[in-house]
């Protein structure tokens, strides 16, 4: 069995979509399963990706299973992500000062 990275979990779109579903707070099977619009074991098989790479957390609460976002990993993602913000960061202040730059000279 291969180590799927943090990245190559997410990349997938039904995860991502879980894990915005779980932004708002713990949430059980079923709902996740109407936010996705995918049958049960499908959900089921994200989400056992999702808690296999630590990404999620679950836990019973008699006869349901809730699930919830673990952000330590997350923020391993974050960390790597902030040299490219800054870059976009940049650059958005780069085109701010231009566009401001053509308003100032149109007035």
């Amino acid at each position: 069995m291969t180590t799927q990275s943090a990245f190559e979990i997410i990349a997938e779109p039904t995860r991502r979509r879980i894990l915005d579903l779980l932004l708002t707070g713990e949430r059980p099977v079923g709902d996740l399963v109407t936010g996705v619009g995918m049958s049960q074991p499908g959900v089921s098989r994200h989400l056992r990706v999702l808690r296999d790479a630590g990404l999620v957390m679950s836990r019973t609460d008699a006869q349901r299973r809730l699930y919830s976002i673990n952000p330590a990993p997350l923020a391993e993602l974050d960390a790597w992500l902030a040299p490219y913000r800054r870059l976009w960061a940049q650059r958005l202040d780069q085109l701010g000062a231009h566009l401001d730059d053509m308003t100032g000279e149109a007035g």
